[in-house]
């Protein structure tokens, strides 16, 4: 077994023994947006961006939601709470929702 691929199986090891359900959702929802910015971004190589505006407007979405669920991250983290006094998960979330509202408005006039 070579080093990476030990490396590698050591990390997954200790991600999925000691990562809170909670944080395993965040960041499957992390890898839902990538993944979503990268076909986004794919289309626009191969087809064009022909409704600029639309482009834009997904991809600005996709790394927007993407900083504001790294941001939720932070703050649910356990290992966090002495950096966010007086912040629980559920103030968190709600900032989430909030700051999502807000963003997908802004996107939806920006389309047009």
């Amino acid at each position: 077994m070579s080093k990476t691929t030990a490396v590698i199986s050591k990390f997954y090891k200790e991600y999925t023994s000691k990562t809170p359900k909670k944080l395993k959702i965040i960041d499957a929802y992390l890898f839902y947006i990538v993944l979503t910015g990268i076909v986004q971004f794919g289309y626009c190589l191969l087809v064009g961006t022909f409704p600029f505006n639309s482009f834009l407007s997904g991809f600005i979405s996709c790394v927007s939601s993407f900083v504001l669920a790294v941001c939720l991250r932070l703050q649910v983290n356990p290992e966090n709470k002495n950096q966010f006094h007086g912040i629980s998960p559920e103030r968190g979330f709600a900032d989430f929702i909030f700051a999502h509202v807000i963003l997908h408005l802004v996107i939806m006039n920006f389309i047009g």
